[in-house]
């Protein structure tokens, strides 16, 4: 199951192979190798984790290096694109490091540093707030390396959309960005892990994978003996409003 059907049932679609995602990919990853080079960003996790936030130099509609973006061959409507990050994981991933307490490093090794994009931390007290709403998540890998995949919540996105739609009914729409919604979060989050399949998706060039804004999903710690980058571009479109975000299917 793909497209619109799988990401309203499951949360998730896989799509391709396919030619067009593959022209894409191999364009595109020349480009992020020397963007990654360049960069003066630090390593996360021990030197295991590159985040790339911002870092693809693509175009708006999407393409690099002179190769269109695949719209032709995803089940969604082209919009204007963000500079695409980079996710780069490293054999070894995650290793502790001192900008992460132990308790996020265990968190990390055992349920794949789990979380809701588009929540942010805000504060000195680090309260969640829906700050980024996004429409979908893209992910397109660019090298072959099948270690440390995508792991994903099935079903997940129906807990939090109800979980969240509770904490901010009380509050008029305007406001919601600046709404504290850190219990219902967690206890939403903890509902997932009890009640949704954990699948995790590995995936090559040429292939995508497109998540339900509101699917919980993470990083698998490394296995195997595999060497080299794993690099997986990933999109994700704003919204204009935070009441877009939660009415959206």
């Amino acid at each position: 199951m793909t497209g619109a059907a799988a990401l309203t049932r499951r949360g998730w679609g896989r799509i391709g192979p396919d030619p067009a995602i593959a022209a894409w990919a191999e364009a595109a990853l020349p480009v992020a190798q020397q963007q990654i080079s360049a960069s003066q960003e630090p390593w996360r996790c021990g030197g295991t984790w590159f985040v790339g936030v911002d870092a693809l130099p693509n175009g708006p509609d999407g393409a690099v290096a002179g190769v269109a973006f695949p719209w032709s061959a995803l089940p969604l409507q082209p919009v204007a694109l963000h500079p695409g990050q980079l996710s780069v994981i490293r054999r070894g991933y995650p290793q502790p490091s001192p900008d992460e307490t132990a308790s996020a490093f265990a968190f990390r090794q055992s349920r794949d540093a789990a979380h809701l994009d588009g929540l942010l931390p805000v504060g000195p007290d680090r309260r969640r707030m829906i700050r980024e709403p996004h429409g979908w998540i893209l992910g397109l890998p660019l090298t072959g390396i099948l270690a440390s995949p995508l792991v994903v919540w099935e079903g997940s996105h129906k807990i939090m959309a109800a979980a969240l739609a509770a904490a901010l009914r009380p509050h008029a729409p305007e406001t919601w960005a600046d709404i504290d919604v850190t219990q219902a979060y967690q206890a939403a989050r903890a509902q997932v892990f009890d009640s949704c399949p954990r699948i995790e998706l590995p995936a090559r060039p040429g292939e995508a994978t497109l998540l339900h804004r509101m699917t919980v999903h993470g990083v698998a710690p490394w296995q195997g003996s595999a060497q080299g980058d794993r690099i997986i571009a990933y999109f994700r479109p704003l919204l204009a409003t935070v009441a877009e975000w939660m009415a959206a299917p």
